[in-house]
C-alpha cells in the first residue's frame, strides 16, 4: 500500500486490490461531536466553512489529536467552541463512517445534558441555544447542514432516554 501525505494527519491511500487495479481513498483522523443540551435547548455553534463559504450551524466538534480519546476530544471541543463544560460525564450515543467508499475516519458523538459556562467561545464562533424544532428547520433551510452532526441529532431525537433528565 502506497501513501502520500497531504497534510498533518491526512494522507492519500492507494491500496491494491485486484491484479493491476488499485482503490483510492483518504485516511483522516477520527472526529468526536457532542450535543449539548440545557433544559429543552440544544447548545448549537455556528462559524464560516471555508470550502462552502457558508456560515453553519453544527454541534460543538473536531479531530482526535494523538494522544487523546474520542470522548477527551469532544470534552476539548465544547470547552473551546462554547466556553462551556460537561458537569457529568456524555453518553457516547453513536459511531459510524461518513463516508466509507472515499474516507476512512469515524464520527463518534456523545450527548450531554448537564453542562455549565465557564468562559467564552473562541473567536470566530457564535453560541446559540436553540429547541429542537428550530435546528429541524435550520436543517430544512440548509444552515444547520454538516450530515454527521444531523444524523447525530436524528439518532438522538430517537433515543427517549437521553431525552429525559433521569
Amino acid at each position: 500500500m502506497k501513501s502520500q501525505k497531504l497534510y498533518e494527519g491526512i494522507f492519500l491511500k492507494r491500496k491494491a486490490f485486484k491484479k493491476n487495479q488499485f482503490y483510492y481513498y483518504i485516511k483522516t483522523p477520527k472526529i468526536s461531536i457532542i450535543i449539548p443540551k440545557i433544559k429543552d435547548k440544544y447548545l448549537v455553534i455556528s462559524q464560516n466553512r471555508i470550502p462552502i463559504n457558508k456560515i453553519t450551524y453544527e454541534f460543538p466538534g473536531g479531530i482526535v489529536d494523538k494522544g487523546q480519546n474520542i470522548l477527551q476530544t469532544a470534552l476539548k471541543e465544547l470547552r473551546e467552541e462554547t466556553g462551556y463544560c460537561s458537569t457529568k460525564k456524555p453518553i457516547k450515543l453513536i459511531s459510524f463512517y461518513a463516508d466509507p467508499g472515499r474516507l476512512n475516519c469515524s464520527y463518534n458523538c456523545y450527548f450531554t445534558n448537564k453542562i455549565k459556562k465557564i468562559g467564552l467561545p473562541e473567536n470566530g464562533i457564535k453560541v446559540h441555544l436553540l429547541n429542537k424544532f428550530k435546528i429541524l428547520n435550520l436543517i430544512k433551510q440548509k444552515k444547520f447542514l454538516h450530515s454527521c452532526h444531523i444524523a447525530s441529532f436524528l439518532f438522538l431525537l430517537n433515543q427517549k432516554r437521553y431525552l429525559s433528565d433521569k
